[in-house]
Order: structure tokens, then sequence, then C-alpha cells
């Protein structure tokens, strides 16, 4: 037996696992990630230019990243009672939660959510428990998230506010009862927050076990790769223990703390992205044969007739225009498309791919 066909040397759980896949965006208009399309004016790259022409590359970062911590700290106005811990990426976080966890422990979440969830947790050999949302609304389903944290009693609870990739907010009041019922951590996902004005931030004080996980990604700097996580600092004092060593590069530290200073620039951003938002969910509402979402966050999901999906993925892709196809994850993703606000010109131009992939013309 070679190397290339033994199976004993991982786990079983990772060898029947598939790796996450990112599409080849190369020459496309790319409203697949939910990323900012927007760049920085002429101004702020010759400031940023000047702020990192002096970093010292050839020493390892700061490992606790003080500097960029106050930052965020002063910005989102967090209290001293609690602390920060950062990551690369919401990602890496949420892979320090799970790490930290007992063996076969429970983690539940509802869905469909925000995939790293579980491909983490099994990566990690831990339970995933899955609830399905409302099927209409999207809404959480308390009753059944109540019955599952009763009879699996899980370390950790996620709950994407807004929803990835449903892009609706859950109601306040069915999370607050989550995290009233749980034993173990909750962990409100707030990657989307700069397009939702709602944040349980402000609900910290409130609860033991609530932690809020944020990143800088949808705000327009997802190459940073930063994410942060808030709450009472007992419990961050223990992922600290799993953090890998100068996980925030210098780089990214010197240049999240200039952005984020440049808070500005940034909300303008948001506003024109939530008018697009408007814009574009009334434009695909007003086509026939689609049902487009309400959504909370920087993209938004819609449903085609039945087995069309995957038809208009690829008559789009073969236009220039790249989005997500959901449909094949089935459940209630079946038949879905999930497209990022872009620029206008941006959204013009999936418009126009959109009548002509669903024979309407220009």
């Amino acid at each position: 037996m070679t190397y290339a066909t033994r199976t004993d040397l991982f786990r079983p759980e990772i060898l029947a696992m598939s790796a996450y896949k990112v599409a080849d965006a190369s020459g496309m208009i790319k409203l697949d990630a939910m990323e900012n399309p927007y760049g920085w004016p002429e101004d702020i790259k010759t400031s940023w230019l000047a702020a990192i022409q002096d970093c010292p590359l050839n020493r390892y970062p700061d490992p606790e990243a003080q500097q960029l911590r106050a930052t965020l700290r002063e910005l989102e106005n967090i209290p001293e009672a609690f602390d920060i811990l950062l990551g690369n990426g919401s990602d890496e976080i949420i892979q320090m939660l799970l790490m930290a966890l007992p063996a076969n422990a429970c983690v539940l979440a509802p869905a469909p959510g925000f995939v790293m969830y579980k491909q983490l947790s099994d990566s990690l050999s831990l339970r995933y428990q899955a609830i399905p949302v409302v099927a209409d609304s999207f809404g959480l389903d308390l009753p059944a998230m109540l019955m599952a944290i009763a009879e699996h009693q899980p370390s950790v609870i996620f709950i994407a506010y807004p929803n990835n990739p449903t892009g609706n907010l859950f109601d306040s009041q069915a999370i607050e009862a989550i995290i009233q019922a749980a034993q173990g951590l909750v962990v409100i996902d707030e990657a989307y927050a700069p397009f939702a004005n709602a944040s349980f931030m402000d609900k910290l004080a409130m609860y033991d076990n609530l932690l809020v996980m944020r990143t800088v990604s949808k705000l327009g700097l997802a190459g940073l790769r930063l994410g942060y996580l808030v709450g009472k600092p007992y419990w961050l004092e223990q992922l600290n223990k799993i953090r890998l060593p100068y996980n925030i590069n210098s780089l990214t530290q010197i240049t999240a703390d200039f952005a984020l200073n440049n808070k500005s620039l940034f909300d303008k951003q948001t506003q024109q992205i939530c008018a697009q938002r408007t814009l574009l969910l009334a434009q695909l509402n007003a086509l026939d044969g689609l049902v487009a979402y309400p959504s909370a966050a920087n993209f938004i999901l819609f449903r085609t007739l039945p087995r069309q999906a995957d038809v208009i993925f690829a008559s789009l892709k073969a236009q220039g225009v790249l989005i997500k196809n959901l449909s094949p994850q089935g459940g209630l993703l079946a038949d879905c498309l999930r497209v990022t606000v872009g620029t206008p010109e941006e959204n013009a131009a999936f418009m126009k791919a959109l009548h002509h992939s669903l024979g309407l013309g220009g």
C-alpha cells in the first residue's frame, strides 16, 4: 500500500468531508461572496501607504494587537468590563471556540446557516445539530430550538444576526429566550451588522453566557481577514490559550486601525449598498417566476421556479456574472440563488443578464 492510497492516517470524519470551494471569478462581475464592491479614494490610499511604509516586517507583530483592540473598543463603545479577542477572520474565532470544547460536545445552530459552523464542527468530531428555520419566513423555530437545547445540552449555539444565507434578522425576543434557556455559550454572529442597524452588543451585560462575534470583511476589508469576539473576560481568557501566537499580522493590524479611523468612508459606502439593496429587491420581485426575500444584509436570496436555479446560474455565469447557487444544498434552499449587492453598474449588469436568462430580453 502506498501513502497515496492509505486511509488510516486521518480520521474518518475528515475523509468524509469535502473541502470548502471558492469559485474562480477571474474576469467576471463578482457578486457571489458578500463583499463591499467599493474601493478607496486616491487620497485615502495615499494616506494608507504612508501609514504602512515603516511597518517593521522583519519583526513579529504585536501578539495582543493592543492598538487595534483599543480602536475597536472605542468605535464600538465596548465597555472595559468586556474583553476583545481577535481572529484571522471569523472562521478562526469559530475554530478556537470549537477547539476548546470537550470531546463529543454538541454544537447547535439554525439551518440554513453559515456553513463554517458545521464544517469546523465536523472537522473536530463534534456533534452538530442543525435546527431548520420556519419555511415561509426563515424565522427561528423557537419551540424546536428550545426542545433541542433541552435534549442535546449544546456547549455552543451559533446564531447569525442577520442570518446567512437568508439575509433576515431573527426575532430578538426569540434569541433572548434561547440565551436564557442555554446552559452553554450563545454566540451572536453579527458579520452583517453594518447593514442591519441591529445588534446584541448592548445586551452583553445582561447574560453571562452571551458572546458577540463580528468581522470587518463585509464592511469593506475582506482582504484583511480580521474578525473579533466580545464577551466576559473569563471566556476569552480560555480561548486566548488556544489562539496561535501572532495570528494577526502587522500589515493587517496597521491597515485595520487606519481604516477604522476612517469610518465615515465605510459608513457612506454602507448607505450606498443599503440603498441599492432596496432597489435591487424591488427589481427582482417585479420579475415573474422569482421571489426575492427581504434582507438586512448586503445580499439578497431569491427563489426561482422549480428546477430553474441551476439553469439561471449557468446562464448568468456564461454572461460574465457570478452569483451563488444555493440550490444544490437542498432543503429550504432548493431552487434558491443569492446575489451580493454591488455597485449600481454591477447591479444593472446583473439584472440585464438575469432578464436574458429568463428569456425577457434586455
